[in-house]
């Protein structure tokens, strides 16, 4: 979760890899942003950078017909299956790709995000162990000390739980190995505990992480294997994990949290937050979503394992692609200057900077529309970069995920809505409160 007056614990989480993933995937399926007669007949990779992916992934298909043998259009076409959970398409594509391109370091991490998705760790650990950088290696012993079934579900087969708290973000109840404590939620989270809930757990650490940074500080992240998650009257057993020492937000009683967790927990089930009546609620992923007071139902992309994105509006530009990172403090919308400038409406606060690292400065903004399909957010406040920075929510990820992205959409859009995520059919349900 970002205050951008607090260390940011996202950004934290991304420059750090603390946020444990196979690697940088990059997003999206069949939906697309629409393209021209022309422009299916043009550049594949401009296409897919341009976020009109149905047509990029038709040029990479023709391109494969004149060119059975073409490595990257094999990557590509993986790539785009893995981002809309088409596991077979993907295995199949990017394990071509490697046979055409053995040193493909992209596809190797992508191949092994495919199957630590549906939970085939043993088969990611050769993948990982072959990139051979540091990371890698930490996620392949980790994985390594999975034995046995991970990610088994036992108990009830759905879970309702209230918020304890909807501001600063959802937090709820839940347990680590029978000890008890509240988590934030946040989708742009795995499962990362505070240090302290790690040692009341008796967690012990498999392998570490080094070279993080929170608070101008060198830390560690640790990576361990927990027996018990428990939610609710779901239980999680035999998971991934991971803690560090790194400062976070006080919940609303000065007390501390016991961690955060947010995607690779979600997509195990399917998740709706209900801002409007503060509860979380986890049904099988088989369930159907919710139709009640439905306002639209969108595309939804994963990239890497915990960044869900889709496609939005500000103001008048738009629909392009966003990512869904729920946990923004004060915030409903990331951007950058120069986006806010281009779509109109977006009153940027030049008069009150927000000082970053590098000497970069934030911008405080009041976003007269904002939207996510028919849902729609009037007069919200945000952030816009002057420049954009790795790690930044929606535009500082464009060159990590491998298309353009205009925004972030945050945790004051949805405070009127129930959103569902949906990882098997990959669609993002916005229903009103």
């Amino acid at each position: 979760m970002t205050d951008p007056h607090f260390p940011d614990r996202r950004a934290f989480l991304r420059q750090t890899g603390l946020a444990v993933a196979a690697g940088a995937v990059l997003p999206s399926t069949a939906f697309a942003l629409p393209a021209t007669a022309a422009e299916a007949d043009s550049d594949p990779d401009a296409l897919f950078k341009a976020g009109k992916l149905s047509a990029a992934e038709r040029g990479y298909r023709h391109r494969l017909r004149r060119r059975p043998r073409d490595a990257r259009a094999h990557a590509q076409l993986g790539y785009i299956a893995l981002l809309s959970n088409r596991f077979g398409e993907a295995e199949k594509r990017l394990s071509k790709a490697l046979d055409l391109q053995p040193d493909d370091v992209a596809s190797a991490q992508r191949l092994a995000e495919c199957f630590v998705r549906q939970d085939r760790l043993s088969k990611a650990v050769p993948l990982l162990r072959k990139v051979d950088r540091p990371r890698d290696k930490a996620l392949s012993e980790l994985y390594s000390h999975i034995s046995g079934t991970p990610w088994q579900l036992r108990g009830a087969k759905s879970a309702h739980v209230p918020f304890v708290t909807l501001d600063p973000v959802p937090a709820v109840e839940a347990t680590v190995n029978g000890r008890r404590g509240t988590f934030w939620l946040d989708t742009y989270a795995t499962l990362d505990l505070s240090e302290e809930m790690a040692q009341e757990a008796g967690l012990r650490a498999v392998t570490t992480i080094s070279g993080g940074v929170a608070n101008n500080q060198p830390i560690d992240i640790s990576l361990g294997v927990l027996d018990s998650f428990r939610v609710g009257n779901i239980e999680i057993r035999n998971l991934p994990v991971q803690w560090s020492n790194a400062r976070r937000p006080p919940l609303p009683d000065g007390t501390s949290a016991a961690g955060a967790f947010g995607t690779t927990i979600f997509y195990h089930f399917l998740t709706t937050m209900d801002y409007a009546r503060k509860a979380l609620t986890l049904k099988p992923r088989t369930a159907t979503a919710p139709r009640a007071r439905l306002v639209d139902r969108l595309p939804l992309w994963l990239a890497g394992d915990h960044f869900p994105c889709t496609v939005g509006s500000i103001g008048h530009y738009g629909p392009r692609m966003v990512t869904v990172d729920t946990g923004g403090i004060g915030v409903a919308l990331d951007t950058t200057v120069q986006i806010a400038e281009r779509a109109g409406g977006i009153t940027v606060d030049r008069d009150h900077p927000i000082e970053q690292p590098g000497g970069n400065k934030l911008y405080p903004i009041t976003a007269k529309r904002i939207s996510l399909g028919r849902a729609v957010g009037r007069n919200l406040p945000g952030h816009a970069a002057e420049k954009v920075f790795p790690g930044f929510p929606g535009p500082g990820q464009s060159a990590m995920f491998g298309f353009d992205l205009i925004a972030n959409f945050s945790h004051e859009f949805f405070k009127p809505y129930a959103i569902t995520f949906d990882y098997r059919s990959m669609h993002l349900s916005i229903n009103r409160g």
